[in-house]
C-alpha cells in the first residue's frame, strides 16, 4: 500500500462469506462434542469473553455457565484451551532458531523485558515482526505465533509483559490475575521498547512490523500511533482502536481483522475505519462470518479454521509487502 494510498474496508460479511462458507460443516450436537464451535451455545461465548476479559475467576465461570443452558459447564470447559494439541510448528523445526533474550525497557513496569526471538536459520537479515500477547502474558498460541513468521522468513520476537512478576505462570488463569497487576501505562511502555529492540537488533533489516490478538491488537493499534513512521506495517487481531487524538500520528499501513460475532469490539470498527479515512491512512478492514472473539486463536473452540487461515495468509501476505 503506498503512502496516502486511499484507504480501502473490506468487509468480509459481504466479500468473503462465499470463501469461509464453502466447507462449513453441518450442526453438530452438543452431547457428542462441545470441543466444536457449532456446539456451544452463544451465552456460553458471551460468559467466556466475559470471563476473559474480566477478574471473573474460573470457578464463577464455570458455575455460572452451568445454569445458562443444559450441558453448560461441558460447553464452558471445553472452551479452556489446550496448547498442547494446538502447536503447528515445532520449536525444533529446522527451518528457525529459537531463544529467549533479556533487554532493557526504560519506563517500563521493572525496566528489564524478557521475549521470545525467533529467527529463520538461513543467513542474513530479516523483516522483523513483534508478536503481542492477549491479556494473560506469553502463553504457548503466542509462542507458536512468532515461529510460524520465522518460518516464512521473518525475525519475530513475542515479549512476555508478565516478565516484572516472574513471567508467564504456565497456566491463562494466573497470566491474568497477573496481568491485571500491572501498571497498564507501563506495561504498553514494555512493549513500545521491545519493538524498537528488535526493529534495532543485528539481524533485522529495519523494516518492524507488528501484529496481536485481543488486548495485542489493542496494543498493536496503540504502536501504530505512537510509533509513527518508525513503524511500516501493523495487522492487529480484533483490537480496539488507540486514541482519537493519537489516529492522526498512523503512518504505517493497517491490515484489520474482526469477528462478526464480537460487538463489544466490532462496533467500533465503522468509527475507526472513519477515522483513519479522514487520516489519509491506508488501511484495509476484514470482519469474518460466524466467528467470535478470539477466532484465530487454535488452542480453543473459538477458533475458526477457514477464517483464521484466511486471514493469516492475508497477513503474511503484507508483512511481504511493507516489510520487502
Amino acid at each position: 500500500m503506498p503512502e496516502h494510498h486511499t484507504p480501502i474496508l473490506h468487509s468480509s460479511t459481504a466479500a468473503s462469506t462465499e470463501l469461509l462458507r464453502t466447507d462449513a460443516p453441518a450442526p453438530i450436537d452438543p452431547a457428542s462434542s462441545p470441543r466444536c464451535a457449532q456446539a456451544i451455545a452463544p451465552q456460553i461465548f458471551e460468559l467466556y469473553d466475559q470471563y476473559c476479559h474480566s477478574g471473573m475467576p474460573r470457578r464463577e465461570f464455570l458455575s455460572r455457565s452451568a445454569l445458562l443452558v443444559a450441558g453448560g459447564l461441558a460447553m464452558a470447559q471445553s472452551l479452556l484451551p489446550q496448547y498442547a494439541k494446538a502447536q503447528t510448528i515445532s520449536f525444533t523445526d529446522p527451518r528457525i532458531k529459537a531463544n529467549y533474550v533479556n533487554y532493557a525497557s526504560p519506563g517500563g513496569n521493572s525496566g528489564q523485558m524478557r521475549g521470545y526471538l525467533v529467527r529463520p536459520t538461513a543467513e542474513g537479515k530479516f523483516p522483523s515482526v513483534l508478536v503481542i500477547h492477549e491479556n494473560r502474558g506469553l502463553n504457548p498460541y503466542i509462542e507458536d505465533v512468532a515461529r510460524r513468521l520465522a518460518s516464512v522468513g521473518f525475525l519475530a520476537l513475542a515479549p512476555d509483559g508478565l516478565f516484572p512478576l516472574g513471567g508467564y505462570p504456565g497456566n491463562d488463569d494466573e497470566g491474568k490475575a497477573m496481568q491485571e497487576k500491572l501498571d497498564p501505562n507501563r506495561l504498553r511502555q514494555d512493549m513500545l521498547n521491545s519493538a524498537l529492540y528488535l526493529k534495532q537488533h543485528l539481524l533485522s533489516s529495519g523494516k518492524l512490523g507488528a501484529t496481536g490478538f485481543c488486548w495485542g491488537g489493542s496494543t498493536t493499534n496503540f504502536l501504530a500511533g505512537e510509533l509513527a513512521d518508525q513503524l511500516q506495517a501493523a495487522a492487529p487481531y480484533y483490537g480496539d482502536p488507540p486514541k482519537p487524538e493519537k489516529i492522526a500520528q498512523v503512518k504505517s499501513p493497517l491490515l484489520l481483522h474482526f469477528a462478526q460475532n464480537d460487538a463489544r469490539v466490532t462496533s467500533q470498527w465503522a468509527g475507526y475505519d472513519a477515522a483513519l479515512t479522514a487520516a489519509k491512512v491506508p488501511h484495509q478492514g476484514f470482519v469474518y462470518p460466524d466467528t467470535q472473539h478470539g477466532f484465530h486463536n487454535n488452542s480453543t473452540p473459538r477458533y475458526a479454521k477457514d477464517a483464521a487461515e484466511l486471514s493469516w495468509s492475508r497477513t503474511i501476505e503484507f508483512f511481504k509487502k511493507e516489510l520487502s
